[in-house]
């Protein structure tokens, strides 16, 4: 029985347990499958980056106000963060990395920057 290749379909010669016929066509066929796995992955983190980017530029001094429509406007994706903090009074904080938001009524957002040291160590 004659073994073809998972990558250009010609016929392997070699081991009986050899999968492509040269390191070339392993390599296409296990890139080819990185790319239709991180497809998703890449679209979310541009998302989030996007998202953080916004936040920042409208949060130059750490704290600021702005309008869901302004947020809007921008760009900005709802439905896309990295964590939530709820604080002592029951406040949801949203982030998106350091920059997050407080929902003060259905129009009205307080921006926030979480000042956070990191060790490395």
């Amino acid at each position: 029985m004659e073994r073809l290749c998972l990558d250009c379909g010609n016929s392997i010669k070699g081991r009986a347990d050899k999968k492509f016929c040269d390191d070339s066509c392993r390599n296409n066929h296990n890139n080819r499958l990185k790319v239709e796995e991180n497809f998703v992955l890449r679209r979310i983190n541009s998302i989030l980056r996007k998202n953080r980017s916004i936040l920042a530029k409208l949060t130059p001094k750490g704290k600021t106000k702005v309008s869901r429509k302004k947020l809007i406007n921008a760009g900005f994706n709802f439905d896309y963060h990295t964590f939530s903090y709820v604080t002592q009074n029951g406040n949801v904080y949203v982030f998106c990395y350091e920059y997050g938001y407080l929902v003060l009524n259905e129009n009205s957002y307080l921006l926030v920057k979480r000042e956070e040291k990191l060790w490395l160590s």
